[in-house]
């Protein structure tokens, strides 16, 4: 798994004190093979600033930053001479660790999102828990396996890194699609506006969203 260094920060807010805390996370990760950081605003404006050596991954990223709202920055050196996955497996977990510890107790939010998502000829639906039970159930409708050089599989790989280290359960589901760009940036346009949802606070819930009283 190589070796991990993250830190934490978070702040006073609005209300109340211990639920409107700045949710904000940098994650660095180091192994033999990739050398990535990670620098997330859950409570941002969508901005984002992507390195990863990629450009459709890069594109991915960005638009999962400008339609959760959430300001990004991640700069991934990765082996990209011997393959991909590395440095696309490596960016999720650094992500998904990212979420998990901006997220905190999760106390005050909504937990779950939905998404129905069109782009062009394509619709995907994404539906996702923040209830700490990581699990992936990806299907996509398209059948074409890369764009450019890029191996469309990998973002598969990507997704279960993700859900893996933000102890997320996501379901995509594609109904229909033909053109590869359009079949994946619905989804990552689905999975953007899921989380947004799933990470509001709602005043009205009173500690972690569980009827167990811990996630």
């Amino acid at each position: 798994m190589g070796a991990w260094k993250s830190v934490a920060r978070r702040g006073a807010g609005g209300y109340p004190a211990d639920i409107m805390k700045k949710r904000k996370a940098i994650v660095v990760r180091n192994t033999r093979e990739t050398q990535i950081r990670v620098e997330l605003d859950v409570d941002g404006s969508g901005r984002s600033a992507i390195e990863t050596g990629l450009p459709f991954f890069n594109h991915m990223l960005e638009l999962l930053a400008k339609h959760s709202l959430m300001d990004l920055t991640i700069r991934a050196k990765g082996d990209l001479a011997v393959d991909y996955h590395h440095t696309v497996e490596d960016v999720g977990l650094a992500l998904g660790d990212a979420l998990n510890q901006a997220l905190g107790d999760r106390k005050g939010i909504e937990r779950y999102g939905f998404s129905l998502m069109p782009m062009d000829e394509t619709l995907s639906r994404v539906a996702l828990d923040l209830g700490g039970r990581p699990f992936l159930v990806f299907d996509m409708a398209t059948k074409k396996k890369k764009i450019l050089d890029f191996e469309l599989s990998l973002l598969g790989e990507f997704l279960r890194a993700f859900v893996t280290q933000s102890r997320m359960n996501l379901h995509i589901r594609q109904f229909y699609g033909r053109d590869a760009h359009h079949a994946y940036e619905s989804v990552f346009k689905g999975l953007a506006r899921a989380l947004k949802a799933a990470c509001r606070r709602d005043p009205r819930v009173k500690g972690v969203p569980s009827s167990k009283g811990v996630l």
